[in-house]
């Protein structure tokens, strides 16, 4: 994409406008887990953590964000400080951007928010740590998350270590198929369950190396299929927390959401940070290590999907 067709309010770090410019692989990461994911200062220290695996394995990173009304591709320390400390940044999904942009507010972006901003500024490879899906018990409440309906139509890869566990994780996958959104674990059988490698759900599909994945992409999108291509990336064997174990936390997380009245855009940083306190840490020490092995993962991607379109 030339520059000058970027839309107005979109601003670039020179180090991503640099790597864009002279076509390195960029890959994108998402805010919300800066300013609603995790305490500060862990929150800035590992956002931190996670652009220096991208950067050390030859890649670009680009952490979005709304800031003052603007769209900044690529944060400086500064930024990464604000989204850490200041109250009230307003968690932004797709919908929520022109009401922010427009206010001149902070925004958070979340998942699908990040995916259709990098792909307009032109980035292709996207990290997280687990994407939103259809809740547990959305026959009756319909909350789903926009991330499945926005991967449908944007052309940007996602790697995560699978949904959020807190999810309705069978309903999710039957929702990707419907959506046409292809389904690859790296390098196992079974889809993961963001802080444990087990789900009890076959994946869908399963490719072994950065390459391959890379050429899928390239493949997909060379056919005009447009849309997203999730890549789950199972946590390492000795970060996970036991899917039977983590399953109870969460039950009684979800509990605790409904005797609360908990409700919206408000649920998710609920449930991650009470279960964070009631398993001592112990989950939120698996989230910045899955979300640390995504970042590896994407960094490869990128590096082999840029090989593809030279």
């Amino acid at each position: 994409m030339n520059k000058n067709s970027y839309p107005e309010g979109f601003v670039f770090s020179p180090l991503v406008r640099d790597g864009i410019d002279k076509g390195r692989p960029v890959v994108a990461l998402e805010s919300t887990i800066i300013a609603h994911g995790m305490p500060f200062p862990l929150n800035v220290q590992t956002a931190t953590e996670v652009e220096k695996i991208i950067s050390d394995a030859g890649a670009v990173p680009a952490t979005i964000a709304v800031l003052n009304g603007n769209v900044h591709i690529g944060l400086d320390e500064q930024s990464l400080q604000t989204l850490g400390q200041a109250s009230g940044v307003f968690k932004t999904t797709v919908r929520d951007l022109p009401y922010v942009m427009n206010g001149k507010l902070n925004g958070a972006t979340t998942v699908a928010a990040t995916i259709r901003l990098a792909a307009m500024a032109g980035i292709k490879i996207f990290v997280t740590g687990g994407i939103g899906g259809v809740h547990r018990g959305a026959e009756s409440t319909m909350d789903v998350s926009s991330d499945l309906t926005e991967m449908s139509q944007t052309d940007v890869a996602v790697i995560s270590a699978g949904v959020k566990s807190i999810l309705d994780i069978g309903r999710t996958l039957e929702m990707l198929e419907t959506l046409s959104i292809p389904v690859i674990t790296y390098g196992s059988e079974e889809f993961p369950s963001f802080y444990s490698r087990q789900s009890g759900f076959n994946s869908p599909l399963k490719l072994d190396s950065a390459a391959a994945i890379a050429g899928l992409l390239f493949q997909k999108w060379s056919l005009g299929i447009h849309g997203s291509v999730l890549i789950a990336n199972p946590v390492e064997k000795d970060k996970e927390v036991p899917f039977v174990k983590m399953e109870l936390f969460i039950r009684d997380a979800l509990d605790a959401a409904r005797r609360m009245n908990v409700t919206g855009k408000s649920v998710t940083p609920f449930l991650l940070k009470y279960i964070a306190e009631k398993t001592g840490g112990e989950s939120l020490e698996a989230n910045i290590a899955l979300v640390k092995n995504n970042a590896r993962l994407g960094a490869q991607v990128a590096i082999e999907f840029q090989k593809l379109n030279k």
